[in-house]
């Protein structure tokens, strides 16, 4: 699963999956938690991608109340177009989710080390992902969304047994496409490239999802390296 991830640098992630170098004011993001709101991309009918700001977790439309959604941060991409709760965004409402990086925690004898998975020196990453639109009570409007994930590359393997899909440059235009016929995105709900990811150990100051600052991100030196892979 994907439970926690990064938007360190919005003023180089956003301009890139939007395609423009229009500036926005969005704050860094060091450890994005279920629940939470955080920007993501979507389309509109003539292609155009914008820049919306949604709650972490799906809340399907049809939904009596908003807790389905503290369940439903993450969509398997191998089953994410029959459910019931993704179905229908599956079909019509696609976005990326903005990041450049993601946490996951490796069980080591004594506990969990969490580690900070990202492209490359840092890079924009662009999720798959999936939104929807709740009409609740009393004229209340919530857009919420998931992350789909997928079978880890061998970087993530060794950490944990599932990834996000990362999309590349030309799989975010496919992704975005509301013409597109679910069954040709299929290609893109695959590993990213074991080349361009790097795991980089972090303290467990970013168990907690209150603290959200850069020391999240902080590397640190594991006792043996070795015994962990």
């Amino acid at each position: 699963m994907c439970g926690r991830y990064t938007v360190s640098n919005p003023g180089e992630i956003l301009p890139e999956l939007l395609g423009n170098d229009e500036a926005f004011e969005v704050a860094a993001r060091y450890n994005v938690a279920p629940t939470q709101v955080a920007p993501v991309v979507v389309a509109g009918p003539d292609g155009s991608r914008t820049l919306r700001e949604m709650r972490w977790g799906l809340v399907p439309y049809w939904a009596k109340d908003m807790e389905i959604g503290n369940r439903m941060i993450n969509a398997r991409s191998e089953t994410a177009a029959d459910k019931p709760a993704f179905r229908d965004s599956f079909q019509r409402r696609r976005c990326l989710v903005a990041a450049d990086g993601f946490y996951e925690w490796q069980k080591v004898p004594g506990g969990k080390q969490p580690f900070l998975l990202r492209a490359e020196g840092g890079a924009p990453i662009g999720f798959a992902g999936l939104w929807d639109r709740w009409h609740g009570p009393r004229g209340r409007v919530v857009e919420s969304f998931a992350v789909l994930t997928t079978r880890p590359n061998s970087v993530a393997a060794p950490i944990h047994d599932r990834m996000p899909v990362i999309l590349s440059p030309e799989g975010r235009s496919l992704w975005l496409d509301r013409n597109g016929q679910p069954e040709a995105l299929a290609d893109l709900l695959v590993p990213s490239p074991a080349s361009e990811l790097e795991a980089i150990p972090v303290s467990d100051y970013v168990n907690s999802p209150a603290h959200d600052s850069l020391e999240c991100m902080q590397p640190v030196l594991l006792p043996t390296q070795d015994s962990l892979f």
